[in-house]
């Protein structure tokens, strides 16, 4: 697929051969016969085939369905699902200067998911709204969704989305408040409900599962055609433990689908001496806390609570959290997001209103000088490209629901186009990103990776170079037996693709498995080489020290091959 570009292209949070066996179905989600037939009653059977969209397997040797099957070259759009304007307590921007910002750097899409929490639900939410539709006038070529960052009870936030519809607002503010971690830790007599000790503790998470099943709730009654869900830095604090993952994949597998894979925030890391804050990319400083799952704790040499290459920890990692999951046979697709709230070198500081109060800080005020900052503008440093059928605000949606997604960096490549099948019987046509295909046992699968280099320069005024793409590989075993298991130790990379240092347009690899035995899944990631460890993986960032350009990388989501 390829990416068109339209141009040729202080905030702080406290706040080869691979082997395994299926295990009967590899399906997670406990979609009961009865519950099948009742979605088919209620003629929602195009509801039952969307959630069960991932359990595309063999049984009594019928050949399964293949998932996100290969259809040649598609088309990529770009966006952004994290974005904060005024109407977050520590957000100033108006929506109309983030979207326009958005279609400056190349986006087709964006999310505006201001904080959830009291005040956000009494005003915000209804105050958002007119100014999400004059953006839409305003700028009819990007896509622009009304979301919500929500305080997920007993873990940390999450970007949460619905498409236009007459019933978005409504299911928005009715979510928001019965299930925002915030709304549920505020004490009663300052408008909350005063249920939790605080958002992030453990007693939180029923009402996060809850939530999730009123979501999809509104999906299966038609309320909305869609909802997702996207935990947002999920490793910053620690507090998202590995069975809460598993949770809320299991309570509603249509609406949670996967995490960002990057988080925003990316210029913090800028050191002082550059006229940077001199802080840690993605605002990723912190260290374990009472919340915090004890299985993520710091090391000499690895510490789960910075990035590495700009990524998530969970997603970095070869055989991880994000392995241990897809080892399991359990989609969960990864992205990466500007997190936008106050941006580095920009001349505006926060408006005056009183957010607590109104739900908005008001128009923001412009100072004439630059501000050090830690965020860069949606589509500037990070974007989510998205294979989708139209560019429209379902068919986007279905895309990031069914894991056609590639996380890039700086523009590090414009497109890529991945084609995973069987060179014997079962499906020869093959599946792409994000799909689910199978292979007869013995038989040997195909992988052909094209990678679209960069044909431009990013926003650092640089053609950014891919050095290579490393193809990652794992048994599918079933389902954990411990459900905060967050490793896979079969999970490798099993070929390291350099790219010719001359290479123009197009690049294109091949790789065999030969003589599969049993299920597996294989996912790709990419970099300009010019920062990894003696075996090729992303290093830990230094606080202080971390120029986002120089260290750049894009991972794509994985593919499952069942064995029939």
């Amino acid at each position: 697929m390829s990416h068109h570009h339209p141009h040729d292209h202080s905030h702080e949070h406290h706040h080869e051969e691979v082997e395994g066996s299926w295990r009967d179905s590899g399906d997670d989600r406990p979609l009961s016969v009865a519950r099948r037939r009742f979605l088919a009653g209620l003629g929602a059977a195009g509801v039952a085939t969307t959630l069960g969209a991932t359990a595309a397997h063999a049984h009594d040797d019928r050949p399964a369905t293949p998932v996100n099957p290969w259809r040649g070259r598609g088309r990529w759009y770009a966006g952004d699902h994290h974005i904060h304007t005024k109407y977050s307590s520590d957000g100033q921007y108006e929506v109309a200067q983030q979207v326009a910002k958005a279609r400056e750097h190349g986006l087709d899409w964006v999310v505006i998911t201001d904080h959830g929490g009291v005040a956000h639900e009494k005003f915000s939410v209804d105050l958002v709204a007119p100014d999400i539709e004059q953006a839409r006038k305003s700028h009819r070529d990007v896509l622009v969704y009304q979301g919500l960052e929500w305080n997920i009870p007993g873990a940390e936030h999450a970007t949460v989305f619905l498409p236009p519809g007459r019933s978005t607002v409504d299911i928005l503010r009715a979510f928001e408040a019965a299930y925002d971690g915030g709304v549920l830790s505020t004490p009663v007599d300052r408008g909350g409900k005063g249920v939790l000790t605080r958002s992030t503790s453990a007693d939180g998470e029923p009402y996060a599962l809850a939530a999730l099943r009123y979501l999809e709730s509104q999906v299966l009654s038609g309320r909305t055609e869609i909802a997702l869900m996207f935990a947002n830095h999920p490793a910053r604090r620690g507090v998202d433990s590995p069975h809460e993952f598993r949770g809320w994949r299991d309570a509603a597998p249509g609406v949670a689908v996967g995490m960002e894979g990057a988080p925003g925030h990316q210029a913090a890391g800028i050191k002082t001496a550059d006229g940077g804050r001199g802080g840690a990319r993605g605002y990723y400083d912190g260290s374990p806390n009472q919340d915090s799952f004890p299985g993520f704790a710091p090391t000499a040499t690895e510490n789960p609570y910075r990035t590495y290459g700009g990524f998530d920890w969970m997603t970095a990692k070869v055989g991880g959290l994000w392995d241990s999951l897809l080892a399991e046979g359990r989609p969960w697709w990864v992205t990466a997001t500007s997190d936008a709230h106050q941006v580095h070198q920009d001349t505006h500081k926060p408006g005056v209103g009183n957010h607590n109060e109104t739900g908005t800080r008001g128009a923001p005020v412009d100072t004439g000088a630059p501000q050090v900052y830690g965020d860069y503008w949606p589509g500037y440093y990070s974007s989510t490209l998205v294979g989708a059928n139209s560019k429209s605000y379902v068919d986007l949606m279905r895309g990031m629901q069914g894991g056609k997604v590639v996380a890039v960096h700086g523009r590090l490549v414009d497109g890529l186009d991945l084609r995973v099948r069987s060179l014997g019987e079962g499906d020869n046509r093959g599946v792409t990103i994000g799909g689910r295909t199978f292979v007869r046992r013995g038989d040997d699968v195909e992988v052909v990776i094209e990678v679209d280099l960069a044909r431009a320069a990013n926003f650092a005024g640089v053609v950014p170079r891919l050095a290579k793409v490393d193809l990652i590989a794992g048994p599918v075993t079933g389902p954990a037996v411990d459900r905060d298991a967050f490793s896979a130790p079969a999970t490798k990379v099993v070929k390291s693709f350099e790219v010719n240092r001359t290479a123009r347009g197009t690049v294109k690899f091949t790789h065999t498995f030969r003589g599969v035995e049993g299920a597996f899944y294989l996912r790709l990631r990419g970099s300009d080489g010019n920062r990894s460890t003696s075996d090729g993986n992303p290093v830990m960032d230094v606080i202080g020290d971390a120029d986002p350009w120089a260290d750049l990388w894009f991972y794509a989501n994985p593919v499952f091959v069942d064995v029939v």
